[in-house]
């Protein structure tokens, strides 16, 4: 990218050869050498001085010192500040007055120099845009996933001829990267635990990964379970919404993005999936984060079954765990301090909310919860102050620029499957559904998070 301070005309001479039918890689075409003048400090003691000084005549090019070596023909090495390509070394009308002033006290003389740029030089971008053909010179791609070392590109046809050539080029410039794979299929189509097929472009195949997200660390297979660095944003908005000692039943886990960081705030987690693969990595990372194998359970079950197992499991079973306060780092090291005492932490025997991640189906797992609390209505308010959880499930529909069909048709989907009318609005209200627009996954195609608090005549519905 050229800085705003290199005029549109000078610009050009800054950018990379152009080579429309390169489709290997050759490194080694991408060298440049540009003349521009420079001003070389007659004492180097002053070099940070007069770099202030001439701020406005340096040359402001990314990933480029101002300040460079130069040898003299004894190949003494001195210091130069190097100058817009305006400014002219045989043309005093291109000088600034305090360039001028500069010169004619003798701080620093005015030198040819020879600016070499080469492939390393150069960012994805600039290489990219001077190699791809013309029908296609701007649709290299820019946005792409970084799981681990793993670059997962999502090519379109017309990008296709060119993979290999967008591989080796990213493979270069993208900081940590190993392997870069292209998706060949959508995500879930030939198999239910939402993997997908993939070629590797270039870069070492080993696609076990190790990621972290919000202070939490998980390692897996990226080939074999499902995981999506761009929902960062959405796993952190649902945790914020549940508050330590709460249970939370997540029925599709993954590999743990809302179940670990649940866990690491002591909440409790009765965390699921289906996929064998995810079970193992969500295992893992259960151990792996501090103190999370205290509060979070995983399990390997479908979900249907899970919901009512494990809302009678949590009916059934008493647990608690003993905790230790935690001191403040201004406190820690005091002596004569009285022994802490250990805090016990009782699990509650109903979950405050569901978590149902599977967009493509999650809707037809509904029904699981009519009855789900039949015959415990002693349990919930008004009874006592305990209220029947929130259900959150993910859920595509159509993109619409204010969302109101899909808010609709999505109530009117989950009203089917519960057998209860909702409509949108807030979550807190009886009948109500809150829905959250989380992220575009096509043209015409949105990912949303409804959430609803359980209706009680489907909580305790008899059936």
């Amino acid at each position: 990218m050229i800085p705003p301070s290199i005029t549109q005309d000078s610009s050009e001479m800054f950018r990379p050869p152009i080579n429309r039918v390169m489709r290997a890689l050759d490194r080694s075409f991408f060298g440049k050498n540009i003349p521009i003048s420079a001003a070389k400090v007659r004492d180097r003691k002053n070099v940070s001085r007069l770099r202030s000084d001439l701020q406005k005549d340096l040359l402001n090019l990314e990933r480029m010192q101002s300040v460079q070596n130069v040898r003299n023909t004894q190949g003494e090495v001195g210091k130069a500040l190097l100058l817009r390509p305006e400014i002219r070394l045989d043309d005093a009308s291109t000088w600034s007055p305090r360039l001028s002033e500069l010169v004619k006290t003798g701080d620093v003389a005015l030198i040819p120099y020879e600016l070499e740029l080469n492939y390393d030089y150069w960012d994805y971008h600039d290489i990219m845009s001077s190699i791809m053909p013309g029908e296609v010179q701007d649709e290299y791609p820019t946005g792409f996933s970084i799981v681990g070392h793993v670059v997962h590109l999502n090519l379109r046809e017309e990008q296709l001829a060119y993979k290999h050539l967008i591989a080796a080029v990213l493979l270069d410039k993208v900081p940590n990267i190993r392997t870069v794979i292209n998706k060949i299929d959508d995500v879930g189509s030939t198999n239910v635990y939402r993997t997908f097929s993939h070629e590797v472009l270039g870069g070492d195949p080993d696609l076990n990964v190790e990621v972290t997200e919000e202070g939490c660390t998980y390692r897996f297979d990226y080939s074999k379970v499902y995981w999506n660095s761009r929902l960062n944003t959405e796993h952190r908005r649902l945790v914020d919404n549940f508050k330590p000692g709460e249970a939370v039943c997540d029925v599709m886990a993954g590999v743990g993005p809302f179940a670990i960081p649940a866990g690491k705030k002591r909440c409790w987690v009765l965390a699921n999936d289906l996929n064998p693969d995810s079970f193992k990595s969500l295992k893992d990372s259960v151990k792996r984060n501090k103190q999370v194998d205290r509060f979070v359970t995983p399990s390997n079950e479908d979900g249907y079954s899970f919901i009512r197992g494990a809302t009678r499991d949590l009916l059934s079973q008493h647990v608690k765990v003993a905790i230790t306060p935690r001191i403040a780092r201004s406190q820690r090291g005091y002596p004569k301090r009285e022994p802490l005492q250990r805090k016990i932490i009782t699990r509650p025997r109903t979950f405050a909310h569901f978590i149902l991640n599977l967009p493509a189906s999650a809707i037809t797992f509904l029904p699981s919860f009519i009855g789900v609390y039949a015959r415990h209505e002693h349990l919930f308010a008004p009874r006592t102050e305990i209220r029947l959880p929130l259900i959150h499930v993910y859920c595509f529909n159509l993109k619409t620029d204010d969302n109101r069909e899909a808010e609709r048709s999505i109530c009117e989907e989950i009203g089917q499957k519960i057998g209860h009318e909702v409509r949108p609005g807030n979550m807190e209200k009886e009948g109500e559904v809150s829905i959250w627009d989380v992220r575009d996954v096509a043209p015409h195609k949105r990912m949303f998070c409804a959430s609803f608090r359980l209706p009680a005549e489907v909580a305790f519905r008899k059936i």
